[in-house]
């Protein structure tokens, strides 16, 4: 391998793949085809193949998988909390073959630097210049691995990517292929060493948390008799999605139903033991991820029963809880506002 000198004095080595997850020579942002018109009732049946591909290679819960999708379609991003070996980074790589876009994985360690994810600008020997190698956040489909493993420096060096889709180097910001979600795993805190819990900020940066939990004893059995990782064809394209994406926010919501969500979210926040109940962004994005549920069933417009499918992965996580307040509290909070708050 070439050792290449950066702007500090360090070498980087030039590799196809180099630690934790970079990608090199970087790709350059997909080119997409013009989008073409997409109903909901397209979005629809989008939605019958993805649950078809994805539960063909993955055994998961079918409620679980409906926030996958609808964090997908809603243009989200995804943290899974749950134990190894139970099939998260399986997840993402199955999305992204059902989607046909470019998929990358980071492993997030204590060493693990912002440059690492986002990219750096490198010292090209034969052409006397630097040039920028991406890093694997240009990339439609990005699993962050134990996020929780990585220092808050490097988890904070996702926000941007994640907000704003693009990222920031050397004061030029560059674009991200779209579309892109990232889906980041982390351990249970308790029993972990080396953890960092994710900050409010960068939780908020999540449209919902999901686990997915163990498989039953025939999924598990089903899971034996397959072997490892079996196949997931390609069913739909990263145009084609930018233009479910697209239809999904023109699902309607009645007035009725935003003063549901707004009652919600009050619920959350007068809550006892809540120290900071839910945010506006909380409530956008809880809209955001009901209406991709409503067309991921053929529906163009939303129901209550959308908006309390989605209330606990999508508010839970946000919510901060009083310091007297037990572990599962949030939850709590969430059932508490779901139960109490009526649908007009």
């Amino acid at each position: 391998m070439e050792a290449i000198p950066e702007r500090n004095g360090h070498s980087r080595t030039d590799s196809r793949t180099a630690p934790h997850g970079r990608l090199s020579p970087a790709p350059r942002p997909l080119p997409v085809s013009p989008r073409e018109t997409v109903t909901v009732d397209d979005v629809g049946a989008l939605g019958d193949r993805l649950r078809a591909a994805v539960l063909g290679a993955v055994r998961m819960p079918a409620d679980v998988l409906e926030v996958v999708l609808a964090t997908v379609l809603a243009g989200g991003h995804l943290l899974v909390e749950d134990h190894p070996g139970v099939g998260k980074t399986q997840l993402a790589r199955t999305l992204a073959r059902t989607l046909d876009g470019r998929f990358a994985r980071v492993q997030a360690t204590v060493d693990l630097l912002p440059a690492d994810i986002v990219g750096a600008n490198v010292w090209r020997a034969d052409t006397g210049a630097f040039e920028f190698r991406p890093g694997p956040v240009f990339a439609n489909v990005v699993l962050v691995d134990e996020i929780n493993r990585a220092t808050p420096k490097t988890q904070s060096g996702l926000l941007e990517a994640m907000e704003e889709r693009q990222v920031t180097v050397d004061g030029e910001s560059r674009p991200l292929p779209s579309p892109m979600v990232v889906i980041a795993t982390q351990n249970p805190a308790a029993g972990y060493d080396g953890t960092y819990p994710l900050p409010p900020a960068q939780l908020d940066r999540f449209l919902a948390l999901v686990s997915l939990g163990y498989p039953s004893a025939e999924q598990e059995m089903e899971l034996l008799r397959a072997g490892p990782e079996p196949a997931a064809d390609a069913v739909t394209d990263p145009a084609r999605l930018l233009a479910a994406q697209e239809a999904v926010t023109e699902v309607h919501a009645a007035d009725p139903l935003l003063r549901y969500v707004v009652e919600l979210l009050a619920a959350t926040r007068e809550h006892p033991l809540a120290e900071v109940g839910a945010s506006p962004r909380a409530g956008l994005l809880l809209l955001a991820a009901a209406r991709a549920r409503a067309a991921l069933n053929g529906r163009a417009f939303v129901l209550p029963d959308d908006v309390q499918a989605l209330a606990q992965p999508v508010l839970a996580h946000r919510i901060q809880r009083t310091g007297a307040a037990p572990a599962g509290a949030a939850r709590e909070v969430v059932e508490d506002a779901v139960r109490r708050v009526r649908a007009r």
